[in-house]
């Protein structure tokens, strides 16, 4: 049996680095026990502040790295 290979490159999507750095800035700063637990507070926090009309660390992220 053979599997196919796909020369298939991934990309990262605009923002998502910018918003991972800062999930790890505060995971080494707050140095939770439950990182995971941790981490879905810390994007619920963002997701709230987006909806609230704020800043998207999504967007801003992406405007960063380009």
């Amino acid at each position: 049996m053979s599997i196919a290979s796909s020369n298939t490159s991934m990309r990262v999507p605009a923002g998502f680095r910018n918003l991972l750095e800062g999930l790890v800035r505060e995971v080494l700063r707050e140095q939770p026990t439950n990182v995971v637990a941790f981490a879905a507070q810390h994007f619920q926090k963002l997701l709230e502040q987006r909806e609230a009309g704020g800043i998207d660390p999504v967007a801003w992220g992406a405007m960063l790295e380009d």
